[in-house]
């Protein structure tokens, strides 16, 4: 009978860990907030609009870590504009620059924010996306999507970027969004 109630406080343990909420994620600053929505929209806005609303975007979350280098919504929000600037202007050798900034500003976000979602699945299809070479890491990216889901099973993003990677390693994914 002691034998199994040493177990007991180990038990309670595992329990209070698994059962405890997740790290508050920070809400970040008005500015992050706004960059990071204008970042968002820029995919869908005429090209004409895109590299000006990215720099003023751009310089809205710089200036919102100046104010506060702790704010991960404006690291996230900063990684967003980096991201599609890169993704526009195509690939040139300030792009190996800009890499490496990208990398710091997921990995800043992601230490201030580790239960974050958006920013879960963003660093998993930065590691899907990039070529080994240059720091890309499949098996690391699914962890990382499958973290995502596990905080936010209704994140689409996340969803979309996993069974890319199933495909990816021939695996045929049973709950992909039919739009992905």
């Amino acid at each position: 009978m002691t034998t199994g109630l040493r177990h007991i406080p180990h038990a309670v343990l595992m329990l209070a860990l698994l059962t405890a909420p997740a790290a508050a994620v920070p809400q970040g600053s008005a500015a992050a907030a706004e960059s990071l929505s204008l970042c968002n929209a820029v995919d869908e806005m005429p090209e004409a609009q895109r590299a000006n609303v990215l720099a003023r975007g751009e310089a809205m979350a710089e200036a919102a870590l100046a104010a506060d280098p702790n704010d991960g919504r404006a690291h996230f929000a900063l990684f967003c504009h980096l991201g599609r600037r890169m993704k526009h202007a195509g690939i040139g050798f300030s792009q190996l620059m800009d890499l490496q900034r990208l990398k710091r500003e997921i990995n800043a976000a992601q230490r201030l924010a580790p239960d974050d979602a958006d920013v879960l699945a963003a660093k998993g299809a930065l590691l899907l996306e990039l070529p080994r070479l240059c720091g890309g890491d499949p098996a690391a990216a699914e962890r990382l999507l499958r973290r995502a889901l596990a905080v936010e099973p209704d994140n689409t993003d996340a969803r979309c970027y996993l069974a890319a990677a199933l495909r990816a390693r021939g695996e045929s994914p049973v709950d992909a969004p039919p739009d992905c």
